[in-house]
């Protein structure tokens, strides 16, 4: 059976856990400084809700989110348009020997604590969580 490129295990490596970060600080500074060559994304407000690395810390999976969720795709497309020059602007401020390749993905944190949120108010389950 091949080897997954993604970690099946029991979680994340301390590593992993520490150059993600680094990437998501990094990642979130670059995008609140305007450091990237378009006006189209330098207008928005993009927030870096995480950052996950393949073990091998060659592909990074940023999950950003646009301030007030709204324009998501129009956010990821800029965002995707400019990876290249992020990966570069990225690479100054970390030291790692490799930088790794940056995808994009919208961060759906919020929208599941909405739902799990608007499940808890409803009558049923409120009833069924008052009754034990």
């Amino acid at each position: 059976m091949a080897k997954s490129r993604f970690n099946e295990g029991p979680g994340p490596s301390q590593r992993q856990l520490r150059v993600s970060e680094l990437i998501r600080r990094r990642l979130s500074d670059v995008l609140n400084q305007g450091d990237i060559h378009d006006p189209d994304l330098n207008r928005m407000s993009i927030t870096v809700g995480e950052v996950r690395c393949t073990p091998d810390l060659k592909i990074a999976t940023a999950y950003v989110l646009p301030l007030g969720g709204q324009n998501r795709e129009e956010a990821l497309d800029a965002l995707r348009r400019n990876r290249s020059e992020i990966r570069r602007v990225l690479s100054k401020g970390l030291q790692l020997k490799f930088a790794p390749d940056i995808r994009f993905a919208i961060d759906e944190t919020y929208d599941r604590l909405d739902e799990t949120r608007r499940m808890f108010a409803d009558d049923n389950v409120r009833r069924d969580l008052d009754s034990d």
